[in-house]
């Protein structure tokens, strides 16, 4: 069997146990569980601060811890399993399930029920909040940060309904590679967002987004919510002509016409679009 290491918790000497029998480590061990406790925060392919960012989990978010060396936690993110070193000032322990997940492009939690108290944040479209009281206004999460309840939403209700006007919220944020944060998320990021904001699930790699969504479509076809895939990108179509992504070219989210995109794209080396795909 072959196994995405991007995907999978195991490594020769380690592995989590519930993989036993499917590939060889020299000890297996429990997950342990925690959660995100920062607005946002990296995980990275090596447990250094200065390691390259592979992914990112935001405030709320679980990830399964199966050993901690150098100051960081290497595990799983429950959300999209990819496998990394989160720093483990930035985790803490699991508390009540989330009750609400942050529906505004971003927020701020405050430290009382006023707009005039200490700021926390700020929080990405996504993160996930267990509300334990209410207040006018404002709902407490079990952090005790207070959190206009407008820019919540109930789980399992209240999602989106065009992923392209999502990607479209999103538009000048700066491009940051392994980003997932509405201050900074890369090609994939934007559409995993997107997706997840609709109640849809999404891989978090380009390859492995082109790879789930199998509906081929050809390049005549394209309408709204589409995407365009190339070879490590991927571009969302916000009509038959112009596609949203965020991109190193313009080091930002960025609005493009599909041949203009083509073109230099292709010219930078990185070729032809692999495939036009209905998510």
């Amino acid at each position: 069997m072959s196994l995405d290491a991007r995907l999978t918790l195991a490594r020769p000497d380690l592995a989590a146990e519930d993989l036993q029998g499917l590939l060889a480590a020299q000890a297996y061990a429990p997950r342990r569980p925690a959660v995100c406790r920062a607005p946002a925060t990296a995980v990275r392919r090596t447990p250094a601060a200065d390691a390259e960012q592979v992914d990112q989990l935001l405030y709320g978010e679980r990830f399964d811890v199966l050993a901690e060396a150098e100051g960081f936690a290497w595990g799983q993110a429950a959300r999209d399993g990819y496998v990394g070193h989160v720093a483990l000032a930035d985790l803490g322990p699991p508390g009540p399930p989330p009750t609400h997940r942050v529906a505004a492009l971003r927020t701020y939690a405050f430290g009382a029920p006023s707009i005039k108290a200490p700021a926390i944040g700020p929080f990405s479209l996504g993160a996930l909040v267990c509300v334990t009281a209410e207040e006018g206004r404002f709902g407490r999460d079990s952090q005790d940060a207070w959190f206009v309840l407008d820019h919540l939403a109930p789980i399992g209700l209240g999602f989106a309904a065009d992923p392209a006007a999502v990607a479209e919220s999103y538009l000048g944020a700066p491009y940051l590679w392994g980003g997932r944060e509405s201050l900074g998320l890369d090609c994939s990021g934007l559409v995993q967002q997107a997706l997840l904001a609709c109640g849809r699930a999404c891989p978090r790699d380009t390859d492995q987004q082109e790879a789930a969504f199998e509906a081929e479509i050809p390049r005549s076809a394209l309408r709204r919510g589409d995407l365009v895939f190339w070879r490590g990108h991927v571009g969302m179509m916000l009509d038959a002509e112009r596609m949203i992504h965020a991109n190193a070219h313009h080091m930002a989210v960025a609005i493009e016409p599909l041949d203009a995109a083509i073109a230099r794209i292709d010219a930078a080396g990185s070729g032809e679009p692999t495939s036009f795909r209905r998510p």
